[in-house]
C-alpha cells in the first residue's frame, strides 16, 4: 500500500488515547465519516422515495450526532479527559479514520450499516439528528472488536 508508514506508525503506539487524539486521524476521518452518510443517505432516501427518483444528498455530519455516537457506543475513554464535544466527535473521526486506514472495514461496509440503521424522515432535520446519531452508535459498537483495550 501507498500508505503503509502511516499504518506502521499508528499500530507502533495504537492506544485507545494516541488513536483518539490523533488530530491528522481526525481531519482524514471526517472525510470518511462525511463520505459514507452522504452515499447512505441518498440509499435510505432513494429507496424511500415515492416517485422512484434518485436522490442524490450530502451532510456534513454534525459533532453533536458524532460525539453523541462516541458516548451511547461506550468509547469516551478514547477521547481525552475535559473533552468538549468538538473534541469527542473529532475522537469518532479518528477511530473510524484508523478502522479504515488498516482496512478493518470498508467505506461500502460503513454505508451498508449506516444504511441499514437509518429510518424516519431524513428531511426533517432534528428527525435526522436523531436517526443519524443511532445509525453512527451502532457503527461505532460495531468497530469495537478492532479497537485496543487500552
Amino acid at each position: 500500500m501507498p500508505y503503509d508508514f502511516i499504518l506502521k506508525d499508528l499500530n507502533a503506539s495504537k492506544t485507545q488515547k494516541k488513536i483518539g487524539t490523533d488530530k491528522g486521524l481526525a481531519k482524514i476521518g471526517d472525510g470518511v465519516v462525511n463520505l459514507a452518510y452522504s452515499v447512505a443517505k441518498s440509499i435510505y432516501l432513494t429507496k424511500s422515495a415515492a416517485n422512484n427518483a434518485i436522490i442524490r444528498t450530502g451532510w456534513k455530519v454534525s459533532k453533536e450526532v458524532l460525539s453523541t455516537a462516541l458516548k451511547n457506543a461506550g468509547l469516551k475513554s478514547f477521547a481525552k479527559s475535559r473533552a468538549d464535544a468538538h473534541d469527542i466527535a473529532d475522537t469518532a473521526e479518528a477511530i473510524i479514520a484508523y478502522i479504515w486506514l488498516n482496512d478493518f472495514l470498508s467505506v461500502k461496509e460503513m454505508v451498508d450499516l449506516l444504511v441499514d440503521n437509518l429510518e424516519g424522515d431524513l428531511y426533517k432535520r432534528t428527525e435526522e439528528t436523531k436517526n443519524a446519531t443511532n445509525a453512527f452508535t451502532v457503527l461505532l459498537k460495531h468497530l469495537k472488536k478492532y479497537l485496543p483495550e487500552s
